[in-house]
Parts: C-alpha cells; sequence; structure tokens
C-alpha cells in the first residue's frame, strides 16, 4: 500500500474515533446531570413510541422514519430531513451544540417538554447502534 493509502486509513480511522469521542463526551455530560446507565432499548422505545401533543399524535419516527439510517421528510413542513444514524450521516451527532439545539426543539414538538438527560443518553445509545441498510 503507497503513502497516499496509508494516510487515508489513518484519517478515516482518526475521524471516527473523533466522532465515537463526542458522543462519549456527550454522554458522559448525561451521565454527570443524573442519568442511570444507558439502555439502547428505552432509545427505541422513545424514538417509536407515538404520543398526543397539542391534539396530533407523534413520535420521533414520524419525521425521521422508523429506521433513522433513512432518510426522513417532516410531517408539516415535507423538507428532506437527513438520516440521523451515524452509520448512515458521519456529520449526524458530532457537534454537541447541534445536537442539543436539536433535541431541545424536537423533544418539545414530539414530547410536549425537553428531554431529560436519560432519555437523551438513550436515544443517542440506541442510534449509536444503528446500520445503515
Amino acid at each position: 500500500m503507497n503513502n497516499t493509502g496509508l494516510i487515508v486509513i489513518f484519517l478515516m480511522t482518526s475521524l471516527s474515533v473523533a466522532r465515537a469521542s463526542d458522543v462519549e463526551s456527550m454522554l458522559a455530560g448525561y451521565w454527570n446531570d443524573g442519568a442511570a446507565e444507558f439502555s439502547a432499548e428505552r432509545g427505541k422505545l422513545l424514538w417509536t413510541t407515538t404520543r398526543i401533543v397539542d391534539g396530533e399524535q407523534r413520535a420521533c419516527s414520524s419525521c425521521h422514519t422508523t429506521n433513522p439510517a433513512a432518510p426522513g421528510r417532516h410531517i408539516k413542513t415535507g423538507k428532506a430531513i437527513e438520516p440521523i444514524a451515524a452509520s448512515a450521516n458521519p456529520d449526524r451527532l458530532t457537534d454537541m451544540a447541534k445536537t442539543e439545539k436539536w433535541f431541545r426543539r424536537n423533544c418539545k414538538w414530539t414530547l410536549g417538554r425537553e428531554c431529560t438527560p436519560q432519555e437523551k443518553g438513550d436515544l443517542l445509545t440506541w442510534l449509536g447502534g444503528q446500520q445503515e441498510n
């Protein structure tokens, strides 16, 4: 393998480690905010459970689909939504400020309130395990 190939492999590995580190930092923050052990099962349940908010049925999967590695569509505006699973969209969940902004906005719309640190950690844990089809 030539030097260019080795550099590409190194950069890809470094990028994956950095992104995993970003999620680990967010999870550590939620843990410090009082969350207990995170559960992918609870994250999936939170993602797929339909709730009534402001007289409308809503779930995370309403816009993002039941497969977070697939593109979604906002149910009100019709705007396309890139996949949220990092396996399908490596830029997702890498910026804590952006992730928090979207948690705040989407949790309020979907749950009628902000997500707890436990819910955020459970969702990130579940989303981290989703693979592109």
